[in-house]
C-alpha cells in the first residue's frame, strides 16, 4: 500500500508511515495505528484504489480490527 504514495508523500510523512508500520511489526503499537494513518492519508490524497480496499474499513463492524497489542 505504501508504494501508492511514492509519488504523493513528502519524505517526513512518507518516513512517519514507515515508522509506525515498523512499531507495529515489533509489536509497539497496534494494527490499527498504521492502518489509521494510511486512511488518512488516502483520503488526503484522493487514492481511489486504496480506498475501495476492505481491509482499511471492514464490514460489518464487528470485524474491523482489534486495538491490542
Amino acid at each position: 500500500m505504501v508504494g501508492y504514495f511514492k509519488n504523493t508523500l513528502d519524505g517526513e510523512s512518507r518516513r512517519e508511515l514507515l515508522d509506525v508500520i515498523e512499531e507495529h511489526r515489533q509489536g509497539r503499537v497496534p494494527l490499527i495505528v498504521p492502518v489509521t494513518l494510511m486512511k488518512h492519508h488516502v483520503r488526503q490524497h484522493k487514492v481511489a484504489y486504496l480506498a475501495g480496499q476492505v481491509y482499511l474499513d471492514p464490514h460489518p463492524r464487528e470485524l474491523s480490527l482489534r486495538n491490542h497489542v
